[in-house]
């Protein structure tokens, strides 16, 4: 069946009405080591308009992967108001750089109503502090779309290991691709070797090599697996958005 939706990108909206499920189990087994640029060209057809991609902006190497393959694209950042300075000014530096429809997604409630409310609630509960932030606010962006595209890649955690480059999100009703899963921090590197235009956030020059909130965020040392500077001294490694 896929390997006809494959050069029918058309019916793909029928066969997701169908069995969503089945269909994702097939597409990623049929998608499984293609490269990056067919998978979202792929998806910029079958969904047209209804493709939206994440960047938390740290490398934007799949910003830059979908601004070749299917320019015009919708990408959204999630601007917690807790980023660093620097990845605000990534944001701002791809809004302006690449051909996509960069949309800032804010929480509800400013920083300020929030600690005002709360405290400092990424010290006393981050899963609730994502939870508000990051979680659901994407949540709310992401109606209407009907696939979104992320930068996971197994290489970065264990948790992330077995990441599939296209499943159903059932909590969101809707297909989720990882163009760049297979892709290794060589393969990252090679990529922005290639394309020197590649825009990205100062903090990795700086031992940050996985970038969040500010006050949630550290450097890691050499040898440290590549997330623990994330909510560091904590059993947490991930926000929820991926869970």
């Amino acid at each position: 069946m896929i390997g006809s939706l494959i050069s029918r990108p058309e019916d793909v909206a029928a066969a997701l009405e169908e069995d969503p499920r089945a269909f994702a189990a097939e597409a990623n087994r049929v998608l499984e080591g293609a490269d990056p640029l067919t998978v979202l060209g792929w998806a910029g057809k079958a969904f047209g308009k209804s493709l939206v991609i994440t960047a938390s902006m740290g490398d934007t190497v799949l910003a830059h992967l979908t601004s070749r393959a299917v320019p015009g694209t919708d990408m959204l950042f999630v601007d917690t108001g807790y980023h660093f300075a620097e990845t605000v000014g990534t944001a701002a530096a791809v809004q302006h750089s690449y051909p996509l429809r960069m949309l800032s997604i804010r929480p509800k409630d400013s920083v300020q109503e929030h600690e005002a409310q709360r405290g400092k609630l990424y010290q006393t509960n981050p899963d609730a502090c994502c939870a508000m932030r990051k979680v659901a606010p994407l949540n709310n962006a992401l109606r209407g779309y009907r696939a979104w595209a992320t930068g996971l890649r197994r290489s970065e955690s264990e948790a992330r290991a077995n990441t599939p480059i296209v499943q159903w999100d059932a909590k969101r009703d809707l297909l989720k691709l990882a163009p760049i899963a297979t892709w290794t921090d060589e393969d990252v590197d090679a990529y922005q070797d290639a394309h020197p235009e590649v825009l990205s956030n100062p903090l990795l020059q700086m031992g940050y090599r996985s970038i969040g909130c500010g006050p949630c965020t550290r450097a890691v040392a050499p040898g440290e697996d590549a997330r623990a500077g994330r909510w560091a001294g904590r059993a947490k490694s991930e926000c929820g958005i991926h869970l």
